[in-house]
């Protein structure tokens, strides 16, 4: 089924007499938008018109915002809406309008709720008490209301009082039902708001509604909540399952989507991808190759963040768009560096083809990480990312357990549109064997890229070696990594040594060859070759 439209049941009347039948064919149902565009393409488009939806959630999770974001589409579509207020005084539903920018004004306000003024014998408007009052009083009030103004988008907000008033929960359900009778007779589309402050959860409204949108906030031992969101049920029409994040921002609610690569295919010329050096070119058989993810692994220091700056700058410099998410780093610390080792960098960020962003991992879900990802990729054409590191993603996640499956699906997405990622792994120690990854996604990458420090001769060196490369042949051999005097340099293979990716090699060269490199020779190395 396409997921923008929504067809009935198709019914079968008699053709011509034959005894046989032809499909009536039915409409599709009208769409309204959310004004959230993540929300409606997980909805398929938007809410049916003439229906009656529940958006369910904790105190704090947006329920009022995305209603007030409901009535101002409509508003924009030429549809006139009502806001029922049963919780919220009016004051209060504009200061929250205007403290996202919005002008509420042309939206009418139906507030139950008493204040002062309305106290007063002299009030226009009846006071509407839920502790004084009997629940027909106060839905009989609400539908003089809509007979006055026939709205065509009506919010509720929200319906804990109409429960208190029922006190019978059958009593309750009959008056729920009674309303979506009445609104469906008026082509009127209903946004029931819950917050769920029932002693136990209520499933009267779930059954009851067309549609059901569940909002949850995730507390985090440290950082902000983390809020997702889940379509519970959408009858007759398909929608994306499974949680998608959001946040709240001035200007409203944003929805984040869950990434579904196999939606998004495209094709692509495959080519190879320079670093503009030429012997670590050499080491991966050419370059690597457009549409495949590199891992830049090694303990941290080690160069991989200069090494995937190198790749990014090179790519501008080609006139590609390239972006690059520091974790770990501040983009201040990381420009500075780069420009100390050759890798200026302004003019492209100024030029727009290279995008520097600093990522908060406390402030930021791992939906909206890829959704920002998949907008440069759709909207910028993007064709390189830099990922640094995947400890910062990780620190972002809920549990290690996603992280795969969250990586899987972007890696697998940005492949499909010839987009080259690189990501960093700071692994645990420095030297010798005792060196460990927080988290094993290798198998994720075509292309694994190893750095290891070595000693020779009382210096500390790098050293870098291509484990795999999928999409061709590379070298297997291990080259040292020099970042000094204002360059990087890949140097010539380490045929002297043997044991370099261990930390302490032996040299197995000639002592006078130790000196070319500039190092002295290990007397203890030394000792170990035969003599010329």
């Amino acid at each position: 089924m396409d997921p923008h439209t929504k067809t009935t049941t198709a019914s079968r009347e008699p053709s011509n007499g034959s005894g046989l039948t032809e499909a009536k064919v039915i409409a599709p149902a009208e769409l309204f938008s959310t004004g959230i565009a993540g929300l409606d393409d997980i909805l398929g488009g938007g809410l049916s018109r003439n229906h009656l939806f529940l958006i369910e959630g904790d105190p704090g999770t947006g329920k009022t915002t995305i209603a007030m974001q409901f009535l101002l589409e409509g508003l924009r579509g030429g549809h006139s809406g009502l806001y029922v207020t049963l919780s919220e005084s009016k004051h209060e539903l504009l200061e929250i309008a205007r403290a996202h920018g919005w002008s509420f004004d042309a939206i009418p306000i139906f507030e139950m709720v008493p204040d002062d003024k309305q106290l007063k014998p002299e009030a226009q408007y009846t006071v509407f008490n839920p502790s004084e009052i009997e629940l027909t009083d106060t839905i009989n009030s609400v539908l003089e209301e809509v007979e006055r103004l026939h709205p065509v988008r009506v919010v509720f907000d929200s319906l804990s009082e109409l429960r208190l008033l029922a006190r019978d929960p059958l009593r309750y359900r009959r008056q729920i039902l009674a309303l979506k009778r009445y609104f469906s007779g008026r082509d009127c589309t209903v946004m029931l708001l819950d917050d769920r402050t029932a002693d136990i959860q209520d499933r009267q409204l779930q059954s009851i509604a067309h549609g059901v949108i569940m909002l949850e906030s995730l507390e985090r031992e440290y950082g902000s909540k983390r809020r997702r969101l889940e379509v519970k049920k959408l009858r007759g029409s398909a929608f994306r399952e499974g949680f998608h994040d959001y946040s709240i921002r001035r200007g409203g609610v944003e929805v984040y989507p869950r990434l579904i690569a196999s939606e998004h295919t495209s094709t692509f010329t495959q080519k190879a991808v320079k670093s503009g050096l030429d012997e670590l070119d050499k080491l991966l058989g050419g370059g690597l190759d457009t549409g495949t993810s590199t891992l830049l692994l090694g303990p941290a220091g080690c160069g991989k963040s200069t090494i995937a700056l190198r790749y990014a700058k090179s790519a501008a410099e080609e006139g590609n768009t390239a972006a690059f998410f520091a974790f770990d780093e501040l983009l201040a610390t990381l420009t500075k560096r780069g420009k100390g080792l050759g890798l200026e960098v302004e003019q492209h960020v100024h030029s727009g083809k290279l995008s520097l962003r600093q990522v908060d991992a406390a402030e930021l879900s791992p939906g909206q990480l890829v959704h920002e990802i998949r907008q440069l990729a759709e909207t910028k054409e993007l064709k390189l990312l830099v990922i640094d590191s995947l400890n910062g993603f990780l620190n972002g996640m809920p549990g290690e357990k996603f992280l795969t499956m969250q990586l899987h699906e972007l890696l697998a997405f940005l492949g499909q549109r010839g987009v080259t990622t690189l990501m960093t792994v700071a692994q645990h120690g420095f030297v010798g064997s005792n060196i460990d990854t927080p988290v094993d996604v290798s198998y994720l990458a075509d292309t694994v890229l190893l750095f290891r420090y070595f000693e020779v001769a009382g210096e500390v060196r790098q050293a870098l070696s291509v484990i795999k490369k999928r999409s061709g042949a590379h070298e297997r051999t291990i080259r040292e990594l020099l970042m000094k005097n204002g360059g990087i340099t890949v140097g010539s293979v380490l045929t002297e040594f043997e044991g370099v990716l261990t930390g302490a090699p032996k040299y197995r060269g000639n002592p006078a060859g130790m000196q070319t490199r500039g190092a002295r020779v290990n007397r203890s190395a030394a000792d170990e070759q035969p003599r010329p």
